[in-house]
């Protein structure tokens, strides 16, 4: 039997029970619904039984969600379970987690989800700008791309309010997206990964040997984390990119396909390079039979063993910010202009280009799904290098006219 009672003039009170608590207490769940439309008795106790019912369903079902009282915090809990963990992947849900830890929910958490409104959102994004807005001790703001990132983890737990009609409107739509700057970060030239090459030496083995396959095969750094030994044809000298690491929340590995069908590609090493990877590859094998039990190894989330060209010693694959945190400090500490890791990528393309390589081949190298999309990315480095010939022939026509 429906628990309808009515309140106000167009307000009705829904009363659902729930059982007995550990206390031995009956537990009830309520709401209060608004009829804003004039309608007949009959049409009136229709729609209320029909509201009720939906209540009531929502209720056994562990979905309903008491909007009174509800905080930020609370309903960041709420969108973790019946969005999140459904709709993100693992990569972007464990970039969220980070973001809503470190500075969205110590900002917003205390604050009732209906009293958020499009000021607190535009004062918040403003402090990050800020000196101290970056929150770890140093000084200056928050990156552009970080505090628009934080602007787009506002606006979709606050999106998915307004879906659940816990809030009429989203305040984090009332404000206008960050505008990131981008820097323009240019990829070594030849000198510098000569020079790059030489202070690499002092590194240890399995950073000179990722570095060096990241500039001559222009593999992106989740490629790099999810290569294994079983992908590398010793006889052809080719490296197959079937798949990417990541590493999700609570620690868990995923080794997953590539995104695009595109991704998966053949890379052909330069002998060089491939000498070199047999010699990395009997140092690794040494040194697990050196650990003997140590040895760990790892599996992925189907319980798959897996052999990871770059891991740490004992076979545990690298926490994927591994390579860029080594890397900023490499770059920093033997006075080197300071690039990206992912920057090692566009620094293999552009030597491709400066080399005359075909955009096609380069474009087959790096997984793009079309030459357009290298060309979009390397056109002023194209431009060069097409103005570079145009040099040429100007030189050898020179040379003609003057005979």
């Amino acid at each position: 039997m429906a628990n309808i009672q009515k309140r106000g003039e167009n307000s009705y009170f829904f009363t659902v029970y729930t059982g007995r608590g550990p206390d031995g207490k009956y537990k009830r769940r309520t709401k209060t619904i608004t009829v804003k439309e004039k309608l007949t008795p009959k049409k009136l106790q229709e729609y209320l039984e029909a509201e009720y019912l939906k209540f009531k369903q929502e209720v056994e079902a562990g979905e309903y969600i008491s909007p009174q009282k509800m905080t930020f915090a609370s309903f960041v809990n709420e969108w973790r379970k019946k969005y999140a963990a459904k709709h993100l992947s693992p990569k972007t849900l464990y970039t969220y987690e980070q973001n809503l830890k470190n500075r969205i929910l110590p900002a917003f958490g205390h604050l009732k989800i209906d009293e958020i409104k499009p000021l607190h959102i535009v004062d918040y994004l403003q402090s990050l700008e800020q000196d101290g807005g970056r929150n770890d001790g140093k000084p200056g703001g928050l990156s552009s791309g970080t505090i628009q990132y934080d602007h787009r983890v506002i606006k979709n737990i606050l999106s998915r309010a307004v879906e659940w009609k816990l809030i009429k409107s989203n305040p984090a739509a009332s404000v206008r997206k960050p505008k990131v700057e981008h820097k323009v970060n240019m990829p070594y030239d030849e000198a510098e990964v000569e020079q790059l090459l030489q202070a690499l030496q002092n590194e240890p083995f399995h950073w000179r040997m990722m570095v060096t396959l990241a500039l001559t095969t222009g593999l992106r750094r989740g490629e790099l984390l999810g290569l294994e030994w079983k992908h590398i044809d010793w006889k052809e000298g080719l490296i197959s990119v079937e798949q990417t690491l990541i590493l999700a929340l609570k620690g868990e590995i995923l080794v997953k396909e590539p995104k695009t069908k595109h991704s998966k590609r053949k890379i052909t090493l330069p002998p060089s390079v491939l000498e070199e990877l047999r010699e990395y590859y009997s140092y690794r094998a040494k040194e697990r039979d050196n650990l003997k039990d140590a040895w760990k190894g790892c599996k992925d989330q189907d319980g798959n063993e897996r052999n990871f060209v770059f891991s740490h010693p004992d076979g545990t694959p690298f926490h994927h910010e591994r390579p860029y945190l080594w890397f900023r400090q490499f770059i920093k500490k033997n006075g080197l202009r300071y690039i990206r890791f992912h920057d090692l990528r566009h620094t293999s393309a552009t030597l491709l280009i400066n080399q005359g390589v075909h955009a096609k081949i380069i474009s087959e190298r790096l997984g793009h799904g079309n030459i357009t999309t290298t060309m979009n990315i390397y056109g002023h480095a194209l431009r060069s290098a097409d103005q570079a010939a145009a040099a040429k022939f100007e030189k050898l026509l020179s040379s003609k006219r003057k005979v």
